[in-house]
């Protein structure tokens, strides 16, 4: 009888070991407190969705059933955070990494997922200097700024006025994409007839927008964050500043609609990399599943972010492993319809044939123009 029992035991262990999931986590980074929340939060929820999408499906690796989990942290929007965030997801374990939010976030951070080998795939990080790195497992989801300072400058020369004022918040993401709208304006034969800067914290720009009144622009270029341009447009409308204004994807937010109040008016313009949602391929219905899991609008990047994860998951597939160092290779072979559409990456790790679309503040919402 005992050595039944012992044998039932065995039995019992092997089942139970048989079906056991091995967890696997993904990492997801953005700023989840602060002005930046609502956007850090749409890339949290983006992952989220990907990952219990993937669950719900079932995912088997090297012969065994795998559960994905999330682990979120907030970097603050903050370089010294964000690496503080990089070194805790590597010493616990994560496999992948989707995020930063801010280039100037995840620069930093990608020096410590590369030289632990963890990739990390951003779904808002635009700033040139992520991919041009020689990094091999750091890619992402969304256009660079090159794409989209290319169309804001050559929009704002050919279509909104020749005389150009460019102000930008002085992060990575905001100084990078200005430099490239200085050069596209130029280069459509445009005049930059002053550039400013001010800071991600800012909210008084009296004196930059005074002295900007005196250089009479056509169109005001501002780079950088919602947070900022909604109280920006309340004071160009008060010093009677009649310029047309348009701003980045970090601006082409629900927010600033909610920050400008009635300061913001059809002559404000935006863009953001990548299509309207509705134009995506799989957008209208990622958009249903989304607000159904979440009870929210997506902002912008939940898209990209689930993507990005899907890139993750899909080369962990290919490699039939979870293990860093045989999916990574993977991550650069990928290519699979996802809802921005065919999720595929240049030899840099650049999202490619990255799309640029303009919009205009139209009867309250952002329409998409160009």
């Amino acid at each position: 009888m005992k050595h039944r029992l012992v044998a039932v035991a065995v039995l019992a262990i092997g089942a139970s070991a048989a079906h056991a999931q091995e967890v696997v986590r993904i990492g997801a980074t953005a700023p989840l407190t602060g002005t930046q929340a609502h956007l850090g939060k749409d890339i949290e929820n983006g992952v989220r969705l990907a990952v219990e999408e993937y669950n719900a499906r079932g995912v088997t690796l090297g012969g065994r059933k795998v559960k994905f989990e999330v682990m979120a942290e907030d970097d603050q929007a903050d370089p010294k955070t964000a690496t503080t965030v990089a070194q805790r997801f590597v010493d616990s374990n994560v496999k992948g990494v989707v995020g930063h939010l801010n280039s100037g976030a995840s620069i930093p951070a990608s020096r410590i997922y590369n030289e632990a080998g963890v990739p990390q795939v951003s779904p808002a990080s635009t700033n040139p200097k992520l991919t041009q790195q020689g990094f091999k497992a750091t890619f992402r989801t969304i256009a660079n700024d090159v794409q989209q300072g290319l169309a804001i400058g050559k929009y704002a020369a050919t279509v909104l006025g020749s005389k150009v004022a460019v102000i930008d918040d002085r992060t990575a993401y905001g100084q990078g994409l200005a430099d490239e709208v200085v050069k596209a304006v130029k280069a459509s034969g445009g005049a930059v007839v002053s550039r400013e800067f001010t800071s991600d914290k800012a909210t008084d720009f009296a004196a930059i927008l005074t002295k900007l009144k005196a250089a009479r622009p056509d169109v005001i270029v501002y780079s950088g964050m919602d947070a900022q341009a909604g109280p920006m447009l309340k004071q160009i409308k008060q010093l009677g500043i009649s310029a047309k204004f348009i701003t980045g994807d970090g601006g082409c937010t629900g927010e600033i609609i909610k920050l400008a109040g009635d300061a913001i008016t059809s002559s404000a313009y935006c863009t953001q990399p990548g299509l309207p949602l509705e134009k995506m391929p799989g957008g209208k219905n990622f958009n249903e599943r989304f607000k159904k899991r979440f009870n929210a609008d997506v902002q912008i990047y939940a898209p990209y972010a689930y993507d990005a994860a899907s890139a993750i998951i899909e080369a962990m597939k290919a490699a039939n492993s979870a293990e860093p160092a045989k999916y990574a290779p993977q991550i650069a072979k990928v290519s699979f319809p996802g809802v921005i559409g065919t999720v595929a990456f240049d030899a840099r790790g650049d999202i490619k044939d990255g799309a640029v679309t303009v919009y205009q503040f139209k009867a309250g919402k952002w329409e998409p123009v160009q």
